[in-house]
């Protein structure tokens, strides 16, 4: 079934998130109130809310994508290369502004197909919620209320749900699955945990968006392994400002 989608018509794509303001205290007094809730169903009974503020950009409400990196795998010269752009900054509103943009314009050449790495779970939803609360339309391949499950499935696609292969017992991270399929890890810098400090006390975004680029090139790469092919080089990786 994979080997038949022309893997030339896919957007991968991977978004980053931090928590909604630099700290706890600087949250708004309600946030606070609805974070102490929010956490209580997860933290550990000697931890306050503001011990698990860092995980606060894992939810759309309590959290903001700082970036999304989205790449195509194209011909050239008889081989595959890989181009990703991103789009990044402080301003969560003109990012998915530019975003969803960039997405009408690539919905035009046909069918679009979505692929991420735990998607279906995390950066689809997350994309739509955020564009609800920052006034953003949603774009069409992600408006899926009232789509069917098929309909869904098949255009957006998500690399953990292809290889659990009806398993739903366990998540496996993209990191694992480059080991397993030999692929060059993405992690050879920060990794998810650590991009809220990045963000907010190092201020360092443009090594968020390198972190969110190999992510995209990885992912890329694993789709190709899915389909029996064999990965790319390391200069078969471009981007685009």
């Amino acid at each position: 079934m994979l080997d038949q989608i022309n893997i030339e018509t896919v957007l991968f794509i991977d978004i980053e998130t931090a928590p909604m303001t630099s700290s706890f205290d600087e949250m708004p007094e309600k946030f606070k109130q609805l974070w102490e809730k929010k956490s209580s169903y997860f933290r550990e009974e000697a931890q306050t809310a503001k011990d698990v503020f860092e995980r606060a950009g894992i939810y759309a409400e309590f959290g903001k994508i700082i970036c999304i990196s989205a790449g195509t795998i194209y011909k050239k010269n008889g081989g595959y290369r890989c181009r990703v752009k991103s789009y990044a900054g402080h301003d969560e509103k003109k990012l998915l502004d530019d975003f969803v943009k960039m997405l009408d314009n690539y919905s035009r050449t046909g069918n679009v197909k979505l692929c991420a790495h735990n998607g279906q779970e995390f950066d689809y939803p997350y994309i739509s919620r955020r564009c609800l609360i920052n006034e953003v339309k949603i774009p069409k391949v992600l408006d899926i209320a009232g789509a069917k499950p098929w309909e869904i499935k098949d255009n957006l696609l998500d690399t953990l749900q292809l290889w659990k292969f009806g398993d739903y017992k366990h998540f496996t991270s993209l990191d694992l699955l480059c080991t397993v399929f030999e692929i060059p890890t993405p992690k050879d810098d920060i990794d998810g945990s650590m991009v809220a400090k990045v963000y907010w006390e190092e201020n360092d975004l443009e090594r968020i968006v390198r972190y969110c680029e190999k992510d995209v090139f990885a992912l890329a790469q694993l789709f190709l392994r899915y389909q029996g092919k064999p990965i790319l080089p390391a200069d078969a990786f471009e981007t685009v400002v």
